[in-house]
Parts: C-alpha cells; structure tokens; sequence
C-alpha cells in the first residue's frame, strides 16, 4: 500500500474517534488493526535480523523497550517484581503480584473477576480507599488508566506477557507525572527473547472456569512482532453469604478476553519504532441476576526511542472505552437503573530529551499531554412498575500539559536528583441533564470552564557508604485531576444516593522519605523506608445524611508509616517479604468536620506479604504465600467494618516432555471468608478456595 493510502486509513481513525456512539467503535478496532502493518511494514523487512548494513561492525539490536532508567529510581522507595513471580501467582492475575508490594493497595479487595470494573482504582501508602487511582499506571509507557473513571482495566493485562514490574512510591514529577500521585506502577512487556516463538497455557478449576492465554512471536527483518491473547471465563462463586442469599442472588459471573499486537524496528543505528494494539472485553455479573456490567477498549500506541548521543523518546497514543451497569433493586430485584453507555476518549504524548551535557548529570527535558472526554448515558426505572423515569446525560473533558525538567548529578558516592513540573490543567465542556418519559427537563446544570497552572517538584540524595550498604532522603510534591465521574456522574447504591460535584479541586500531595538499602551479595537484600505524606483537597464520597453522600474534597489526608522488604536466598530456596504499617487520618472542617482524625475507608493499618520458594530444578517453582491485610472501615463515618483477613496461596510448576509443564494453583487455601464490602449489613465477599490445574507450554 502507498504512503496515500496509509494516511488514508490513519485519517479514517481520526474521524471516527470522537464519536459517543458503541458501533463507531468497532471501526476503530478495525482502523487501528490495519494501520499497525502499514506503519511497520518497511522498517521491519529493510534489514535482516543481526545484520551490519553500513558494515561498520555494529550490529543493530532492537529491544521494544524505553530508555535506560534514569539513576534517580534508586533515591525514591522502589521496589521490581520480575517475571518468574509475575506468572507464578495463585490466581493468575496482576493484582495478585502486585500485592506483594508493600503499601500497593486496591479500592477493595475484592480482583477483577467478581468486583465493578469502576471500582478498580489503585493506590499506594494508603492514602485513602478511593475507585478512582491515584498511583499512574503505565504500560511500556503508556497511561491505561480509564479516562473517564479513572480505573485500571486490570482483567486487560495479561501477567504472562509482562517481564518487570517497577512500583516507585512518592509523587511523581517527570513524564506523565500529574497522575502520579501516590507514586507510579510501571509494566514492562517481555522481549521476544523471554517470550520464545510460542508460548501458551490453558488452566481449569474446581468451579470449572478456564483461563486460556498464548502468544506467537517471531523475528521480523532486524525487528519483531508479538500476538498474544488471553480468554477467562467462569460462573464465579457467589459474593453474598449464604444466609442474605434471596432467589434473585446470581454468581459473579466474568467473561473477559483480550488481543494485542506490539512490534518493534529499527529505523537507524540508534532509533527504534515501537507500536502496540490491543483490544479488550470484559463482561461480568454482580450480587444479583441481571446485574450487568461491560467494559470494553480499543488502544493503540506509537513510540521513537532514539539511544544515540542526543536521547529521546516519543511516544502518542489514543484509547477508545465504553462502560455499561445494570443496576438491580436489592428489595424488589428488578432493574433501576441501566448506565447503558459511557463512551470516553484519551489520546496524549510525550517527547523527552536527555541531551549530553556531560560531568556527572544526566538531563531529562520534555512535555507531556493527555485530553479525556466521556459522556454518561443513562436511563432509571420505577421499580415499581419498571416504568422509565428519566433519561440522563452527563460529561466533560479534562486536559493536562506537562513541562518537565529533571538531573541526576552524580558525585563519587553521593547522588543528588531534583526536577521540576508545570501542568497547566482544564476543566471544560461539563454538563448534567435529566429528563423525563416525556423528554421534559428535570434539572440541568451546566459547569463553568476552568483552568490552572500548578507547580510540582521532587528532590533528593542517596549516598552509597560501602559493603551494599545506602542511605537515601527525598522530599516530593504531586497532582492529581478529579475524574469526569467524580465531577459530573452521581449514582446509586440503594438507598444511598451520591452527588457528584463538579467544583472539586485538583488533589495535591506533600511528602518525604528516608530510607536504607543493604545488599551484601547478590543472596540478600533489605529496604527499609519511613514516609510522611499528606494529600491535600482529597476527594472522597462525604456522609451527608444517611441516605445522601456527595464527593468533595477534604482539606487532607495525612498518612506517615514504615515500608520493609526482605529478599533472601538459599541456594535453591528463596523467601521474599514486604509489609506496609500506616497510620493515617482525615483532617476535616467545615460539612467534613465531623470526619476529623478518623480513618480514610477502605485503608487498613497493616499489610504484609510472604513467600517462600523452592526451585530444584529449570522449570521447576513450588511457592506458597502468605498474605494479610488488616481491618479496615467501610465508611468515612466509621460505622461499618472490614475484618482482617490472612489468605494462603499457591503455585507448583513441574516439567513434563519437552516445553510442556503441568501447573498445579490454589487461591485461598484456608478458605478465610474476605468481606469486601459491608453496606449496612449487607455483605459481599471474596474468593473463597480455589483450586486449579492446567498446562504450559514454553514458559
């Protein structure tokens, strides 16, 4: 195809992008699927795999990867999940590695089989149980974070095909920094090296639910290119306890599949082109029959790493969501309310430079942008006479320009780090309208436009004082924008109502840190780190009356606490643990004065993390893990509880011919009842033991 006919069709995704309707969308996976080829097909078959076309004796080696992490990651608490504990979960799911991280915290505790995919925010530091996330969430890069809820489509993330996980906790500055407020959650995919021309899996367990994943890779001229897939479903367990089960009482049922293209070639000696595809589903059932929830995304990705003298990387991308919930009366078990459709786009960039200056500095300069816009389309319904009330029409469009500058100044021993951030932010196009059967108005509001300039910066030492012995300070600042669905989408938990509220705040966070890290040899390791930090405007669901809640922002939450990790191996046995210990606390005044000093919700005081391993052999791993997280508030008037919980897990691979291993899970093999949500008594509750056993292929 010509360069006429390529623009041609990346045209065609322009135009349909902005379109609120579902069908629309469809042609967006098309547009997306077809311009990937086009965009790749010269670099990748212009040269042969390892090959010297300027005959210099330099060999291009293409990685798919970013560049080299910048030395600051070692004065920030940082902790790396690498792929032989990503894939070797009991469950199988990303949640599940990523709660091996000391202060990694989700809205509730429920994962992304059996909880409302809008309730999938995560945080770190419990900084306050919050649906929306306030840790950024990237993926080679790229924010994944929902753009009009915030959440992280957590069942889109395929842990087989993942290499590294970083979690740096702190506000963030740097690329994309306005969304790291609790800190940043980095997925880097595996090379092609790691992955092999073939790698599957197929699992079963004792409810009879499946979980099927496979990935083809092949070397494509000096390039390469990866598809991989993965496909769950299952009836689910039921979430209610037996003795508030009515007839109406349905399993939380999941059905969730995702399909990814990622290539990578090279464009020079020093340049590479990456870009990524992938489309995703995910439809699930909660509490009751016809409690429908979908969540649905069409991504694509395009980045120019450039690794010469004069470093860059630039990178664009565009996200397509849609969202819908049916929501069931829990009295009378007919539908409410059916949020039918939640069209939203994202699109952002980021072009960073490290120029070469030379005398121990390494230089970050760049500029970021992300736009979201979405629009709630919803109609709710007597359930009485299940006749349509109203009609209602909700959205917006928030934007974020970033200016970013950052030094690494290396000194003998001491390393030194600052940067610093402008976000010019904007608040625009937000409305609510309601109507009636008749089409008549019932309220209609529409938000003023708004924007602002905010500065951000971070800072800080470490010193390297011999035998793997460090210590390390740092002090920070963040930001964080209010969601659409924060500012513009109210909802309905019966008999609770919750106001949005389209005059929220941007949050802001305040903090620092010391720690220590000592790493004698290669066999042990230990952090230690103690953090204050205080998020300022907080934005959370305020009791207002018993039945009515409306989101604002708290004047802070404040959380100080004590973070460890503690890696030791054995020979063939390895033990790797974390815990989190946090005391934190709303500071109230005005409608939130009667919170003051209490616990935010949905944040317990301690967490810890256990595993033990044992690899006598290649492609062997026998694990278990002990997990705990302790009680923790429904509400903000602290009223309701979450119990503790201690959960055990496990993992048993063994090889059996060839590439071929049996893989033999458990999830909760104490059977511990994990209450997830407590709604005046209303309880739901976690996955209780589970059971699987499957075979691998090239793992």
């Amino acid at each position: 195809m010509d360069a006429k006919a390529s623009h041609d069709c990346i045209l065609q995704l322009t135009c349909v992008y902005g379109s609120s309707k579902r069908r629309p969308m469809l042609k967006i996976r098309w547009s997306l699927s077809a311009a990937l080829p086009l965009v790749l097909s010269a670099p990748l078959y212009a040269q042969d795999q390892g090959s010297d076309p300027d005959g210099d004796g330099n060999v291009i080696v293409v990685t798919g990867e970013g560049l080299e992490q910048a030395a600051s990651t070692g004065v920030y608490a940082t902790s790396e999940i690498y792929r032989d504990a990503i894939i070797a979960t009991g469950s199988g799911r990303i949640e599940d590695a990523l709660r091996n991280v000391a202060g990694f915290q989700q809205f509730r505790r429920s994962d992304s089989r059996s909880s409302n995919p809008s309730a999938q925010g995560v945080t770190l530091r419990a900084l306050g149980g919050n649906a929306t996330s306030r840790a950024l969430v990237v993926l080679d890069g790229v924010p994944i974070t929902d753009p009009f809820f915030g959440f992280v489509p957590l069942s889109s993330i395929a842990p087989e095909q993942l290499g590294r996980v970083r979690v740096t906790r702190g506000g963030g500055s740097g690329p994309f920094g306005a969304g790291a407020l609790a800190g940043t959650i980095e997925l880097e995919s595996a090379s092609l090296d790691t992955l092999g021309p073939v790698n599957a899996s197929l699992l079963v367990n004792d409810r009879e639910e499946t979980e099927a994943s496979a990935s083809l890779g092949a070397n494509l001229g000096s390039g390469f290119a990866v598809v991989s897939g993965r496909w769950d479903r299952g009836q689910g367990f039921f979430t209610t306890p037996q003795d508030q089960r009515v007839p109406a009482t349905a399993r939380a049922a999941f059905d969730s599949w995702s399909v990814g293209v990622r290539a990578a070639a090279p464009l020079t000696d020093d340049v590479e082109l990456q870009a990524r595809v992938q489309v995703f589903d995910d439809e699930r059932t909660l509490r009751f029959g016809g409690a429908d929830s979908t969540s649905e995304g069409q991504d694509a990705s395009i980045r120019f790493v450039g690794r010469g003298d004069w470093q860059f990387d630039a990178l664009a991308y565009v996200q397509a969501r849609n969202f819908s919930n049916i929501v069931i009366s829990s009295t009378r078990f007919v539908r409410v309310l059916d949020q039918r459709n939640t069209p939203s786009t994202g699109l952002g960039g980021k072009i960073e430079v490290r120029p070469p200056v030379g005398g121990g500095h390494n230089v970050r300069l760049g500029v970021d942008y992300r736009r979201s816009d979405g629009e709630l389309q919803e109609e709710a319904f007597s359930a009485f006479t299940g006749n349509l009330r109203e009609r209602r029409r909700a959205g917006g469009t928030n934007s974020d320009l970033g200016l970013f500058v950052e030094d690494d100044w290396q000194i003998g021993a001491l390393l030194l780090t600052g940067g610093l951030r402008a976000d010019r932010t904007v608040i625009s196009d937000g409305f609510f309208r309601a109507v009636d059967a008749s089409g008549a108005l019932v309220s209609e509001a529409i938000a003023p436009d708004r924007s602002d300039w905010t500065l951000s910066w971070r800072a800080g030492a470490s010193y390297d004082l011999g035998g793997g012995l460090g210590l390390r300070a740092a002090a920070y600042t963040g930001l964080r924008l209010p969601t659409l669905n924060e500012l513009y989408r109210p909802f309905v938990i019966f008999p609770v109502v919750t106001q949005a509220n389209a005059a929220l705040e941007n949050e802001r966070l305040e903090g620092f840190e010391i720690g220590l890290d000592w790493q004698p040899n290669d066999n042990v390791s230990l952090a230690l780190t103690a953090f204050d930090n205080q998020v300022e405007n907080a934005i959370a669901n305020v009791t207002l009356t018993p039945t009515l809640r409306q989101r604002q922002n708290l004047p802070a939450i404040e959380a100080q606490g004590i973070e460890a990790a503690l890696g030791l191996k054995f020979g063939q046995v390895s033990f790797n643990g974390s815990l989190a210990y946090t005391d934190a606390e709303i500071a109230g005044s005005g409608a939130s004065t009667a919170l003051d000093g209490n616990r935010p919700p949905q944040t317990p005081e301690l967490a810890f993390s256990a595993t033990l391993a044992w690899k006598p052999a290649d492609g062997w791993r026998l694990a278990g893990t002990v997990r705990h997280t302790g009680a923790q508030f429904e509400d903000d008037q602290e009223t309701t509880s979450l119990p503790a919980a201690t959960t055990l897990d496990a993992f048993f691979q063994v090889p059996i011919a060839g590439e071929f291993s049996a893989v033999l899970r458990g999830e909760n093999l104490l059977d511990e009842e994990i209450v997830t949500r407590n709604s005046n008594g209303a309880i739901d509750l976690g996955v209780p033991r589970t059971v699987w056993f499957g075979l691998r292929y090239g793992f």
